[in-house]
């Protein structure tokens, strides 16, 4: 979803192509004595890549870029203080005391969005207990492309994601007490684990100078609607899953495909804020959002249980997929945003 998107906006041609890394395969294991296996490769998944790894400032400069082109576009600076709607329209109130005038109003600012708190749209909020810890490393063995992803019930869930080069990118799912613990070491001891973990299969593993760690909490975050008078949420406002299955990103951007649809194939006599036009974004969206929350959330219980029966059938569940192309072949394509 991100790629088409991103393609047909002009903003994927603008990115810094060396800095990005295409994804071909996937090597997902289970823990303990009995370890499963699961594995996906873009050759069996008949697609010429499973994902693309951005930087986010790579991203961010080749939609700055892409800005500059756009026509009628005005940048605002100023921050909001007031949001009203009505069935004429929306306003917005600046600290500095202009008052922006809409049909609609796109909330795409974040999990703690002022828009969304503005219309009074309640959520179902729960914590994981968990920080995703990120930062880079080298790596002495090439990667080939390859995701590495490691489901452990004491340590959480540990991904290694290809960068340009034999380096590689670290989301680490860690509880609490042990984030706690991963931010006050040095990032070389940091390395060595990731050694120790990755069994050798990366090679050892450097730090990159100067590189900083960053830690984000982790939530699941299910807002009442994704939409309100003249309004309509995207991305993490609408939204907030567990990273997992790293596919946060792509649902925000599936919303923006969904919204840009929604209000492109409104009937002539409707506005862009029609009540109608926001009713078929939401309903639109409702099925892929639901799936992916259901999905991430059963997946984090199922994964983060220490219980013996429990690892030892997720562990069979990993091994029995792994055998049968078929699932494997739907399970990517469900990944992919393609359907039957």
């Amino acid at each position: 979803v991100a790629h088409d998107l991103l393609s047909s906006l002009k903003v994927w041609q603008a990115l810094d192509a060396s800095r990005v890394a295409a994804v071909d395969a996937m090597d997902v294991k289970g823990d303990g004595e009995q370890a499963g296996s699961l594995t996906f490769d873009a050759y069996g998944a008949r697609t010429g890549a499973l994902a693309w790894i951005v930087e986010d400032s790579n991203l961010n400069s080749a939609l700055d870029a892409a800005l500059k082109f756009a026509p009628n576009l005005r940048v605002v600076t100023g921050r909001a203080v007031d949001l009203h709607t009505d069935l004429q329209g929306a306003n917005v109130r600046l600290d500095n005391g202009d008052v922006l005038e809409a049909s609609l109003v796109v909330g795409a600012d974040g999990a703690q969005s002022w828009v969304r708190g503005q219309c009074d749209i309640g959520i179902d909020y729960r914590s994981y207990g968990q920080r995703a810890i990120v930062t880079n490393f080298e790596c002495d063995k090439p990667h080939h492309g390859t995701a590495f992803q490691w489901f452990t019930a004491t340590e959480g869930i540990i991904a290694l994601l290809p960068l340009p080069g034999q380096r590689v990118s670290l989301v680490w799912s860690a509880p609490e007490p042990l984030a706690q613990v991963l931010l006050g070491e040095s990032l070389s001891r940091l390395a060595e684990r990731l050694t120790a973990i990755s069994s050798g299969q990366l090679g050892q593993l450097r730090p990159i100078e100067p590189e900083v760690v960053k830690a984000f909490p982790l939530t699941l975050m299910r807002p009442h609607s994704i939409v309100a008078p003249r309004v309509a949420l995207v991305g993490d406002a609408a939204h907030v899953v567990h990273p997992l299955a790293g596919h946060g990103m792509n649902l925000g951007f599936g919303d923006v495909e969904g919204l840009i649809k929604a209000v492109s194939g409104r009937e002539s006599h409707r506005d862009c804020g029609d009540e109608r036009v926001l009713g078929r974004y939401a309903r639109a969206r409702k099925e892929d959002i639901f799936l992916m929350q259901v999905a991430t959330d059963g997946l984090e219980r199922l994964f983060s249980t220490d219980f013996e029966p429990v690892r030892i059938a997720r562990n069979l569940g990993l091994n029995f997929v792994n055998k049968l192309p078929v699932i494997k072949r739907a399970l990517i394509s469900h990944a992919l945003g393609k359907r039957p």
